[in-house]
Parts: C-alpha cells; sequence; structure tokens
C-alpha cells in the first residue's frame, strides 16, 4: 500500500481524489491538509461520509502522520513551500498545483535529489493535455516559430495556468529560433505579443482570461503558408486530472529528483 497525504483536499481536483484514492486497492489515503477545513473529518470535508482521517491546517502538521507520498493541489503561493517542507521529510512528492517558475523547480530538483526522493510536476494530468505536450514537441523539431495561448476562467488566481507554463517552457528548450521580429524592436503595446517564457529561445504566451473557460490550451505553430494548431480543452468535471494524478503517485518513487510532465511516463 501507498500511503498518501492530500494537500488542497477540499479543492476542485481535491475532492475528486479523495475518494479516487479510498477507492484504490493499491493506496491508502492517512491525511489531508486545507486551511479552512482544519480539524474537520477528512471524507466530510471532501462531501463524503466520515472516515475518520485528519485534515491539517498546514504540511508541516501533515507530516507527522507517516506518509509514502504527498500530493499537492493547493495555491500558487503555498505549493513550493509544501514541495520543500515534504522533501525536506523524505516524502516523494506529486505537484498538481501550478504558480512555480522554472528557477522554483531547479531548486525542488535539487532538494529532491539531496533528500534521495522523487518528485513528479505537471502543469495538467489530463491525457489530452499530455498528448498537447507530447505532439507539439514533435511539431517543435520542424517548425521554429510556435505561440501559445491559455484560456482560462476570470477568477484564476496565475497566470499563465501551469499547463501554458510548462509548455512553453518544455518548447523554448528544445525549437529553434523564430523568424518572428523580436519583441525588443517593435513599437507600439508590445505588451500585447504576451509574455516570453523558456529558454533559449522563448516562447510568446498569450493569456486570456474570462467566463465560458474553464482550461483550454493551444500551440499554433507557422510555417509559410500552412500552419498548425494543437488544442486541449477541459470541462467542468475534475475526473480527467484524477487517473494521471494516481498514475504519478505510483511511479513518483521510480526516480530521484524531479521529473515534469505525464508524458515523462509514457512509453
Amino acid at each position: 500500500m501507498i500511503r498518501i497525504t492530500l494537500a488542497g483536499c477540499t479543492g476542485w481536483v481535491g475532492k475528486a481524489l479523495v475518494a479516487a484514492i479510498m477507492a484504490a486497492p493499491d493506496l491508502e489515503l492517512v491525511a489531508g491538509v486545507s486551511r479552512k477545513a482544519a480539524g474537520h473529518d477528512l471524507g466530510e470535508a471532501a462531501g463524503l461520509s466520515a472516515n475518520g482521517l485528519p485534515v491539517f491546517a498546514s504540511m508541516t502538521e501533515a507530516l507527522r502522520v507517516p506518509c509514502d507520498v504527498v500530493i499537492d493541489y493547493t495555491k500558487p503561493d503555498s505549493v513550493k513551500g509544501n514541495v520543500l517542507a515534504a522533501v525536506a521529510a523524505g516524502r516523494h512528492v506529486v505537484v498538481g498545483a501550478s504558480g512555480m517558475t522554472g528557477e522554483d523547480y531547479a531548486e525542488i530538483d535539487a532538494a529532491a535529489k539531496a533528500a534521495g526522493v522523487g518528485v513528479l510536476a505537471a502543469g495538467n494530468f489530463s491525457i489530452t493535455a499530455t498528448l498537447l505536450r507530447r505532439f507539439a514537441r514533435e511539431a517543435v523539431k520542424y517548425v521554429p516559430d510556435v505561440e501559445i495561448i491559455d484560456y482560462a476562467s476570470p477568477s484564476k488566481p496565475d497566470t499563465p495556468s501551469g499547463t501554458g507554463r510548462e509548455l512553453a517552457e518544455t518548447l523554448g528548450a528544445e525549437r529553434m529560433a523564430a523568424t518572428s521580429k523580436p519583441v525588443s524592436e517593435l513599437g507600439g503595446v508590445r505588451e500585447t505579443r504576451g509574455g516570453a517564457i523558456g529558454a533559449p529561445h522563448p516562447v510568446q504566451v498569450h493569456s486570456v482570461r474570462m467566463p465560458g473557460f474553464v482550461l483550454s490550451c493551444e500551440a499554433v505553430f507557422g510555417l509559410p503558408d500552412e500552419r498548425l494548431v494543437i488544442r486541449h480543452d477541459a470541462g467542468t468535471s475534475a475526473a480527467p486530472y484524477v487517473g494521471g494524478t494516481l498514475l504519478a503517485a505510483r511511479r513518483v518513487s521510480d526516480q530521484t529528483g524531479l521529473r515534469r510532465g505525464l508524458d515523462s511516463l509514457m512509453g
């Protein structure tokens, strides 16, 4: 049995994960982390029947309960601290929360290697978002000009989304230089060209925040007289993220250090 502590257990994905982990024959849920539900029964906090499991206000408190893997679906302002605390305590970590930068992940990678644990982080654990990333990585070998459009609801607290940021960082490391005029050479309102993410060849990312979207992300590739668009759209259910997250929990201990993207587990 893989013992799991779930941070963000009362969130949109967190509630779905509580039910899924409890139903899995090889996984054991041992504790949850939620500031607003601290002190309550974990099952009831997730909208299910009482299960006798504790909910803590902080990761520090939750780590007093023995576990093998921490799954984090919290907020951008808390995820990095949670991950580093879990790694320091010798726990493997699956990161589903967004908001961290490439520098943050580099710090986490170093800490995980020093502690001898694995961390698997994905901007999106759904299969179609994973395929978007995989297909885009294949396309960027042949088409250097690519930009990303990231769509989400108006209440999303970070920009771009974890899906868009992770994709841009990946493609920026793998593509050739773009043929478009550098933003530094443009006149007018340069901010309309989006934000540059990734290295050594940054990708322009444009974030749209408005009602009608849950989460969508598209990679737009262009060559003379032709264009390719690869797009992922999410619905209102958290179900697409559950299977990938549980697969990550089962496989995160396979390697030491940080791996990014669910496709790192795919053959």
